[in-house]
């Protein structure tokens, strides 16, 4: 999360990008996600330099050598005089970030092909560049910046909340990215990407622990191939492939379109899915694919996705997922239809129940996490349940760290599961068999085999309660007293 001094600063060059001339919420965003590309592009080059330097070896730059194309770097062009801070910036500097990719035919290019800069008061972009410059210098450097800037600012766009459209927190993102243990050899999808959070998270992971080890072919794979999102906006695809372009992905394959329409129709292609659908709305039923119908018959988005997400993988392909807990126990065909799909015909893992803080300030909703393997033969013997309490951070609007956090915990049993077959249903994670799942109508909510262990209080006599009550009354009345004699009042 944003610190306080962020937020506070982020308000301001928020006010100044509107004087700029820049009205809409999500038009602000996109104009300070250009700015921040430009300014990350130049800590990018910094770093080439610095490796350069390092290791004696030739390598590949962003920006040229001449004095003309290291303009366009952030350090030499912030300080400039408002009037031509803003020419350089609306006539070189973004042209230039809208063909830094030099694939013509990337995602990248394509979106980015109609981008335009709004910032039209050359004052205005000039406060908004140093305010960036100290926000980024003293107040989040080395944080998960453009997406921490865009959940602050999410609460800013009213029609996402009411659409569901809720950024995944960092943590849990890199929790359910830890459980799945991504390779640099698979095809990883996220059809409603967003900001690209998930395969951001993936990125990471695969660089953290096989960047040393990844051959030619593999990075090739890294750079193109590997990341696939889809997303419904396309100021949404466009912050994506920026976001993907700053984690060495140079050319991911993000498309605008509604994976649920019967438009599209991808399956049994992706071995691994991290995703966090839209919770809320529901579809037009004629423009749903009618695969999609014969797993669940619904028009609800958080249905329809998690039947999207089972088609979409391969054989033994798997999914993490959020879904809001009423996918866990609604009691329309179309939920028990779907749970049982998942039970009976695919290898259902694990339901990790979430805190319903979650997601606040946006959003209170209560949600789990599903984790399953496609087989199309079932396999589910048994599922494994986890009570998160807390995940870090408190559970209110402010979300500020804390010490409790059950994420270390979850990744541990998780890859250990065999030491969870003899925990008993009173603790924090257990095992729940298949036959008592289809016992009670395929409900997955932890709470439905939860064993609450009651201990019994023993109060004293009514009698000593009474007792103790008469003489708090006559202490309070003789402190009482005593004012009054302090003070000179007399009795009423």
């Amino acid at each position: 999360m944003l610190p306080e001094s962020a937020k506070n600063k982020i308000e301001q060059i928020w006010l100044d990008v509107i004087a700029g001339g820049v009205s809409q919420p999500t038009e602000v965003i996109e104009q300070l996600t250009y700015l921040m590309f430009a300014k990350q592009l130049d800590e990018i080059e910094a770093d080439i330099e610095t490796s350069e330097v390092l290791s004696g070896k030739r390598q590949e730059h962003l920006f040229g050598g001449s004095d003309e194309e290291q303009a366009l770097r952030w350090r030499n062009f912030r300080k400039l005089e408002a009037r031509k801070l803003h020419m350089v910036f609306s006539q070189r500097v973004f042209p230039f970030i809208k063909s830094v990719n030099k694939d013509k035919n990337s995602a990248f290019s394509r979106f980015l092909a109609d981008a335009i800069f709004k910032i039209n008061e050359p004052l205005a972009l000039q406060k908004v560049i140093t305010g960036l410059d100290d926000l980024f210098e003293h107040d989040i450097k080395g944080l998960d910046m453009q997406g921490n800037l865009y959940e602050h600012m999410l609460a800013k766009l009213n029609s996402a909340g009411r659409l569901g459209a809720f950024r995944t927190p960092k943590q849990i993102r890199d929790l359910m990215v830890n459980l799945m243990q991504p390779t640099a050899d698979i095809l990883i999808c996220d059809p409603a990407c967003g900001t690209a959070g998930f395969l951001i998270s993936c990125a990471e992971y695969i660089r953290d622990h096989y960047e040393r080890k990844m051959s030619d072919e593999q990075w090739k794979h890294y750079q193109t191939s590997l990341f696939t999102g889809y997303d419904t906006d396309a100021t949404m695809c466009r912050l994506s492939c920026m976001n993907l372009m700053l984690h060495s992905v140079s050319n991911p394959k993000i498309e605008k379109r509604d994976s649920v329409s019967k438009d599209y129709s991808e399956k049994d292609k992706y071995n691994l899915i991290l995703a966090n659908p839209p919770f809320k709305g529901t579809l037009n039923k004629e423009n749903i694919s009618d695969s999609l119908k014969g797993i669940t018959n619904t028009t609800k988005s958080e249905l329809l996705f998690v039947g999207l997400f089972i088609e979409m993988l391969k054989t033994g392909g798997r999914c993490a997922c959020i879904v809001p807990d009423g996918v866990l126990f609604g009691s329309s065909n179309a939920h028990k239809s779907l749970r049982k799909e998942l039970v009976e015909n695919q290898y259902l893992e694990a339901v990790i129940s979430l805190p319903s803080g979650v997601f606040k300030p946006y959003a209170g909703v209560s949600t789990a996490i599903l984790i399953f393997t496609k087989t199309n033969l079932g396999g589910t013997d048994e599922v494994w349940f986890y009570d998160m309490k807390a995940d870090g951070y408190s559970l209110d609007d402010k979300r500020q760290p804390i010490a409790d956090n059950d994420i270390p915990d979850i990744i541990h049993r998780f890859h250990n599961l065999e030491r969870e077959k003899e925990r008993s249903k009173k603790e924090q994670s257990f095992f729940v068999k298949k036959d008592e799942i289809v016992g009670n109508d395929y409900d997955l909510s932890i709470n439905k085999y939860k064993e609450i262990e009651y201990i019994p209080k023993e109060y004293p006599p009514t009698s000593e309660i009474i007792k103790d009550i008469e003489n708090r009354h006559q202490k309070i009345g003789d402190q009482i007293n005593v004012i009054k004699k302090l003070l000179n009042i007399e009795e009423l």
